[in-house]
Formats: C-alpha cells, structure tokens, sequence
C-alpha cells in the first residue's frame, strides 16, 4: 500500500463534495449506466423505471460537480461521464462491499 501524505483542508473539501454528489442509490445507478455508453435522459430514465424529470434533476446535480457531461442534438439532451475515473471508483465500492 502506497503511502499516504496529509490531505490539505481545500482539497479534502473537493473531495467530499464529490462524494456528496454520488452518494445516492440513484445518482450512482445512473454513473453506472453511463459507464456503459452515453445515453439520452429518456433512455435513462427508461431503464431506471423513473420518471424523466426525477432523472434529469439527479443528471444535474452530478452535471454541477463536473461529473457528467451532456451535449444537445435534435432535441435531445445526450449525456455521458466527464470523469471516466468513476469507473474506479465504482470498482472499489464494490470491492469494498465484498
């Protein structure tokens, strides 16, 4: 195990917020969706069995940390992982709960 250095208060700060940001069973259900392949908000919200309102509000608040990103074509608002290093993250909280 590497290790570790004392955190400084502004960066332990940063990362706290980003934790926030996914610590909830659907905000983290549509990181995992998006680490498949981008997809459209109906789509998410399809696949997630919830309303797409309800999808489009947790897209934004992960959008606000800089953890998602969304572009717009016909319509549609496409959104897909600003932070491909979720996917660790992802990884070791599965880990974790084994």
């Amino acid at each position: 195990m590497p290790a570790t250095r004392p955190m400084q208060p502004e960066r332990s700060e940063h990362l706290a917020d980003m934790l926030k940001a996914i610590a909830h069973p659907l905000r983290l259900r549509l990181v995992a969706l998006l680490v498949e392949r981008d997809h459209c908000v109906t789509e998410l919200a399809e696949r997630l069995g919830v309303d797409q309102a309800i999808a489009s509000q947790q897209l934004r608040i992960l959008r606000m940390r800089g953890l998602v990103a969304v572009s717009r074509s016909d319509g549609f608002a496409n959104y897909r992982l600003a932070e491909p290093r979720l996917i660790n993250l992802l990884d070791c909280l599965e880990g974790c709960r084994r």
